[in-house]
């Protein structure tokens, strides 16, 4: 009997994903949640096992196309003596599949309201706004269907409108970009489709939020000491013990003590998010990825060293769930582990900051009128004008401060 293999929704706001490679061929025998192709969102890299055991008898959509989710991209025959359709002799393929007639691909974020939803194409999503955002756009003559949308399946809000028309009024003509013609030595490889991603997502968290950053310098004595002390022990429990989980349960503090640094801007409403979500970004050869590690401020040392040490580990494998890198309201990001002092980062929309992390290095300080040698890093704090001023964020990062410096080993 022929199954169905859809494109799968990976996560309630995803409208759409492309096909970055196929793992099996026309004619190849997978089996049941065998990985089958692998595609890349707006949210993850992830491998798609197949929904059935059988023969691999059509593929509908080719490598580097985008495709909404629920339409048919393969079929998979388990009946004896199946054939394959040569690749481009399909007949036509419907947008989208009725639940009750296919098997859908696993997708483990897909919630039940949407899981076997058709999914309109993004123009319609975007015109699914409000009346008065409708209204607004009519009164300015501005073509909603055009209009990249910040809301969930890329809905125009009422800040996407106002702030697209406000730049269509004061902005002069861009400059011409001058072209580049490649040298005859040159190599010219295109984006990646996460690279193309991550430099959507930075554009528009730039236009988004009104970026200003704060540095503190803090002392890890007490924490480097408690480390050296039980390191042995972390990792006879599987875990390496290094500084990253110290800096997220002082994180945890400082957003518990400053809740509008765990918050979210919707409109012109303030969203405070009761879970304290920290997602981490993770380095790939390939680009970068934040999972998240939900629910940190209910884990110990030694459950954020294992959460973040297997988060990452199937980031670099391709294995994360799409529900692992969702849902953060606070972001991590550890240029130090390079060897940079600091950085300035580009918050993670919708999140209102993100802390950045510098090398942890000893360094001359003065203790009681003497110089002494201690270890020290400076944190960085970037975070959103529009809702956190300066006093505000700096509160935060001297709670932060203060958690490490003093950091109480019972808390381990």
């Amino acid at each position: 009997m022929p199954t169905n293999v859809l494109m799968p929704q990976m996560g309630e706001s995803i409208a759409e994903g492309t096909i970055v490679r196929w793992v099996k061929r026309v004619g190849d025998h997978v089996d049941r949640d065998e990985p089958l192709f692998e595609i890349s969102t707006d949210k993850v890299d992830a491998e798609i096992p197949s929904p059935a055991a059988g023969l691999l008898t059509e593929i509908r959509s080719k490598e580097g196309e985008t495709i909404p989710v629920n339409q048919v991209v393969a079929v998979i025959d388990d009946a004896p003596g199946a054939t394959v359709v040569a690749q481009g002799q399909a007949g036509p393929v419907a947008r989208a599949v009725p639940p009750e007639a296919v098997a859908v691909a696993s997708a483990p974020a897909a919630s039940a309201a949407t899981a076997g939803a058709p999914a309109p194409d993004a123009p319609a999503l975007r015109q699914k706004s409000s009346p008065l955002v409708r209204r607004i756009a009519a009164e300015h003559g501005v073509d909603i269907s055009q209009l990249p949308g910040s809301g969930i399946g890329g809905r125009v809000t009422k800040h996407d409108i106002l702030g697209y028309i406000d730049n269509k009024e004061e902005a002069a003509p861009p400059p011409a970009v001058p072209g580049v013609r490649p040298g005859a030595r040159d190599e010219v490889v295109p984006l990646s489709i996460m690279r193309r991603r991550i430099a959507e997502h930075m554009i528009a968290s730039r236009r988004t939020s009104a970026h200003v950053h704060s540095v503190f310098e803090i002392d890890f004595t007490r924490v480097s000491k408690i480390r050296d002390a039980k390191k042995a022990e972390f990792e006879q429990a599987g875990a390496k013990l290094t500084y990253l989980p110290f800096i997220v349960k002082a994180v945890v503090d400082g957003l518990r003590a400053v809740p509008v640094i765990n918050s979210s801007i919707d409109g012109e409403n303030i969203i405070y998010h009761k879970d304290i979500n920290i997602g981490i970004a993770v380095a790939l050869d390939w680009g970068l990825i934040v999972p998240v590690v939900r629910q940190a401020d209910e884990k110990s040392i030694l459950g954020l060293s294992r959460a973040m040490h297997d988060l990452a580990s199937r980031a670099r494998s391709k294995q994360l769930k799409p529900e692992e890198v969702q849902g953060g309201t606070f972001t991590i990001t550890n240029p130090g582990v390079f060897g940079a002092l600091f950085g300035t980062p580009i918050i993670s929309q919708p999140q209102v900051a993100i802390l950045g992390i510098g090398a942890v290095e000893k360094r001359p300080v003065v203790v009681d009128d003497a110089i002494a040698i201690r270890p020290r890093a400076y944190l960085a704090l970037g975070y959103d004008h529009r809702l956190i001023d300066g006093a505000v964020a700096d509160q935060f990062m001297s709670v932060v401060k203060q958690q490490i410096e003093n950091f109480d080993a019972a808390s381990l």
